[in-house]
């Protein structure tokens, strides 16, 4: 039964839950952690790590895109940003760090990164960024929003593009647009050879919604980091994320029903700052987490400490702050493997899951996502 409570006469709201107000419960049974599996594989490609990144410049640029895939993740390019609208990405980063060293004001950084993506998107820049990633041999991902899908989607499939990626802060199974014809996903989708992963969404409907439209995977989140994503307080639209990942694995399995075997991968986006809460992600039911601001932390990322969304970009209404990221800085391969000696579980992300699976004696991650609950209020 639904949790409502009334918040007025006649006005009752649902309770919902963010990874913070859920622990997991340990089983009767443990294991080594060394026969742990944290492979999951989505249509044709196979990970080793259930690893998407989140499409922001300033985590991934094509080289981080490879290190990502070569640790077993994948790495998503944002065909959209400035490895698609600049030839000279260095020099465009140089001009964010100096404007978040030279002022306080955060809205300056945003107005550069505002200033910056108003410069065209280039067929070649983004075609040369997607053969960099395609000649490593590593799986090539890429995202565009809604409104752009159509028209870039060819492009990026002929240059490479293995994995489209469709997010935006929400997306709906039809866009609706004043000056053209709607973005139907699902036609859009039934129209490509190449698995499309599509959000982000917060709600069961919402969920089956796109799973029907034949999405290969579901994005559950808006990317929210404290501090960073500001859609809560423009928008006034939230996401707990605990009970967004278990509407939208209840989507999945009811899909899996309805279709007689055809499964949906979750993949959840936001909320996650440490490593405990991506193990409780995929305990909720996520088969893959989206990282974003974690990632920040590497002294590979291309943001050199400042970290931000896509929807910072936004010309008139931007939902993401340029904010610092960490303020430490180890390699990709330590960030996700360790070894660590921090207690705080911002590096060894991974290990950290593998450990998590291993304390509570399952063996992979679709085992894991059947462990215990409980709610801290």
């Amino acid at each position: 039964m639904r949790d409502l409570v009334e918040i007025g006469m006649g006005r009752t709201a649902r309770r919902a839950y963010d990874l913070d107000d859920v622990e997991i419960v340990p089983s009767r049974r443990t294991r080594s952690s060394a026969v742990v599996s944290t492979a999951w594989q989505i249509d044709a490609y196979r990970f080793e790590l259930p690893l998407v990144t989140h499409p922001t410049d300033a985590i991934v640029s094509p080289g981080t895109a490879v290190a990502v895939g070569e640790a077993g993740g994948l790495g998503v390019l944002n065909a959209e940003g400035l490895w698609a609208r600049h030839a000279n990405v260095e020099d465009a980063m140089f001009r964010l760090v100096r404007a978040a060293e030279d002022t306080d004001d955060p809205t300056a950084v945003v107005r550069v990164l505002q200033e910056l993506h108003s410069a065209p998107i280039r067929l070649d820049l983004i075609t040369e960024a997607i053969k960099t990633i395609r000649e490593s041999g590593v799986t090539v991902a890429a995202r565009v929003s809604p409104q752009h899908a159509a028209e870039l989607t060819p492009d990026l499939i002929a240059a490479g593009v293995e994995i489209l990626v469709v997010q935006g802060t929400i997306v709906s199974a039809e866009h609706v647009r004043r000056d053209a014809e709607p973005l139907d996903l699902k036609d859009f989708i039934g129209r490509l050879d190449v698995p499309v992963i599509a959000g982000g969404v917060g709600d069961y409907r919402t969920a089956m919604h796109l799973m029907r439209t034949g999405a290969a995977g579901v994005i559950v989140g808006h990317g929210y980091a404290p501090g960073v994503t500001s859609t809560d307080r423009v928008l006034g639209i939230g996401v707990p994320m605990a009970t967004a990942i278990i509407d939208a694995a209840a989507a999945r399995r009811d899909y899996l029903d309805e279709t007689g075997g055809r499964y949906v991968h979750v993949l959840a986006d936001g909320g996650m700052s440490v490593s405990g809460d991506i193990a409780k992600a995929i305990a909720c039911g996520a088969d893959a987490v989206m990282l974003g601001a974690p990632l920040a932390a590497s002294s590979d990322a291309p943001g050199q400490g400042l970290y931000w969304t896509a929807a910072a970009a936004h010309p008139s209404l931007p939902r993401s702050r340029v904010a610092p990221g960490p303020d430490y800085a180890v390699d990709l391969k330590t960030l996700l493997f360790g070894p660590s000696s921090d207690a705080e579980g911002v590096v060894n992300l991974f290990g950290a899951l593998r450990r998590a699976m291993a304390k509570t004696g399952y063996s992979d991650l679709k085992e894991f996502q059947r462990v215990g609950l409980t709610v801290r209020r």
